[in-house]
């Protein structure tokens, strides 16, 4: 999930001191970019100045930790070939995801009338630094994406809980469009299982139980260079031990799964329109892009196609599982154009065709 980490601290040695060699050649340019922006990230000053708050607030701005699921992280350090294609989509995957936060979830709270309503806001400055190891030299590719606490134009700083209401939905917007461009991109396959978990069509088990990502400790922070992480990965994998492969759902790549988009609603008593992103982005078991998801609800659900923060108007339950009951025909295509010919689960039980595809 992403992780949203909040700043009261305008010190950026942490992330300007690392100059994230270990992707040079894979990434594209050096470890930070702006997402909206100019000037030198590399220069303290620059960095420092999209760390924006107020007076009355010792809150200076957020860093979103947006990470690759770790069978993807893995391709980086095992296909060199496709590796630069791999991150090259994680970090469009990533501007699409925090897109997604400034559209959806970048509010500040205006309390004028007596009533509480959250107010549409934007960022001035966004930057990005792209990682590829943790501190235990793993294959771990990462961004950490700063934003400032108060929105441009803005005399308030944000509404944070914008930020973690969204933060899952904008996770699995993010880990649906980055599925979606490495099938589009790379010869691999990732998909989403129905209980969440991250694959690769093809990928060993192994591999995930080699690079595991987890320690009883962080570990010290640790500058390698790309001839540093490719000599530790190559003993690594000296220890690689094969563990099988799980078998890929053998539906099409652009269907959506009707039972896990069900699924994601039990319990709730009413539906907000980040919890049908979430949903739907996890229902797409090959990906899908951001544009493609948004697109559909908005579409679909045309009542809570402007809402935002953590106000607005809800759908229940019932309306939000209206996808679970289209015909597999319907749910396979995620296609704008081909949403209009989706065909509703019959409720006739004498109807020959019913509970089955038509």
């Amino acid at each position: 999930m992403i992780k949203v980490m909040v700043r009261r601290s305008r010190d950026l040695r942490y992330l300007n001191d690392d100059p994230a060699l270990e992707l040079d050649g894979v990434r594209e340019g050096p470890a930070s970019r702006w997402l909206r922006g100019e000037g030198d990230l590399t220069s303290p000053w620059e960095a420092q100045r999209l760390l924006t708050s107020t007076p009355r607030s010792a809150v200076v701005g957020y860093d979103l930790i947006i990470a690759a699921p770790r069978p993807i992280s893995i391709l980086v350090a095992l296909d060199e070939s496709y590796a630069p294609a791999v991150v090259a989509g994680h970090r469009r995957s990533v501007a699409d995801a925090v897109t997604y936060l400034e559209r959806r979830a970048l509010v500040v709270r205006d309390r004028r009338g007596g009533d509480d309503r959250d107010a549409a806001a934007e960022w001035e400055r966004i930057a990005a630094y792209t990682h590829g190891v943790n501190r235990h030299g793993e294959p771990h590719l990462h961004d950490h994406v700063l934003v400032g606490a108060r929105p441009r134009d803005e005399d308030r700083v944000l509404d944070a809980r914008g930020l973690f209401a969204h933060a899952r939905a904008a996770d699995a917007l993010y880990r649906a469009t980055l599925r979606a461009e490495l099938a589009r991109t790379t010869p691999y396959a990732p998909w989403q299982s129905f209980e969440g978990v991250e694959h690769v069509k093809g990928l060993d088990e192994g591999y995930r139980a080699l690079w595991g990502g987890h320690f009883d400790d962080r570990g010290a922070k640790r500058y390698v260079t790309r001839d540093d992480v490719r000599r530790q990965w190559s003993r690594d994998l000296e220890r690689f031990v094969a563990l099988g492969v799980v078998p890929a759902p053998s539906h099409q790549r652009n269907s959506l799964n009707e039972h896990a988009f069900a699924a994601a609603f039990e319990g709730r008593h009413e539906v907000h329109r980040h919890h049908v992103v979430e949903a739907w982005a996890n229902a797409a078991t090959f990906g899908a892009s951001a544009h493609t998801i948004e697109g559909a609800l908005d579409l679909m659900y045309p009542e809570v196609r402007a809402a935002r923060g953590v106000r607005g108007p809800t759908l229940s339950v019932g309306r939000a599982r209206m996808v679970a009951s289209v015909r597999e025909r319907g749910a396979r295509p995620l296609d704008l154009a081909e949403l209009t010919e989706w065909r509703q689960r019959t409720r006739d039980r004498s109807d020959p065709g019913w509970g089955r595809s038509r």
